[in-house]
């Protein structure tokens, strides 16, 4: 029996990062909040050692931001910081954009219509969360596709910053993305339109970079 093999530390690690990330990324831990280990590792049923992991590797990111033996916390929104990320985040996108499209195959094209779809039904019901899965889950084909993991890492990265300011509009009734631009990515894509989907790509992050001009 195999079953009851001790859990790996760095799953623990990676439990603890990725559910702070989600709530300063959802706002459920706002901008300015002091966080502590104790506290968060007693949330989360976890020891103090893989919480206090989680937290250097998001401030490394940009979500927290500490100082030493005084507090750590979460970072503002700042546009600029944004704008950085979503130009970053954008040009990892063309890459892998440039590279999937031939490889591309009908299964995975019909994944991206299904998650458009799910988007498009989001944004219809207000739903923020669902919205930004979906989206996520729609762009994740051509970057898993590409096989590029320096791009995948880079992207998984830096979007959690433009995803809270993408949350906040949205939140101020703002609009999410557009399931129309993502329409014209799948169609171009399924034509086999490289250069096309790259453009197409491009307007989707320019897009994201205007929202936080507007900020």
């Amino acid at each position: 029996m195999n079953a009851l093999r001790p859990v790996p530390r760095t799953l623990l690690r990676d439990h603890a990062y990725a559910s702070i990330r989600d709530a300063i990324v959802a706002g459920e831990i706002e901008p300015g909040t002091v966080v502590r280990d104790a506290d968060l590792a007693e949330r989360l049923g976890l020891s103090r050692a893989p919480v206090r992991e989680a937290f250097s590797r998001l401030v490394e990111e940009g979500l927290l931001e500490s100082k030493p033996q005084s507090y750590t916390r979460v970072t503002p929104v700042v546009a600029a910081e944004v704008r950085d990320a979503a130009a970053v985040v954008g040009a990892m996108h063309e890459l892998v954009t440039r590279v999937a499209v031939p490889r591309l195959r009908d299964t995975d094209l019909d994944e991206m219509r299904a998650a458009n779809d799910r988007f498009a039904a989001a944004v219809a019901a207000g739903d923020v969360d669902a919205a930004l899965r979906a989206d996520d889950e729609l762009h994740d084909v051509p970057v898993r596709v590409s096989g590029n993991r320096a791009a995948a890492a880079t992207v998984a990265r830096y979007t959690p910053l433009i995803r809270r300011l993408e949350r906040r509009r949205f939140g101020e009734g703002g609009s999410c993305r557009s399931a129309g631009l993502h329409e014209r990515l799948i169609e171009a894509c399924a034509e086999g339109d490289t250069d096309g989907a790259v453009r197409v790509t491009a307007d989707i992050w320019h897009t994201l970079a205007d929202l936080a001009d507007a900020d």
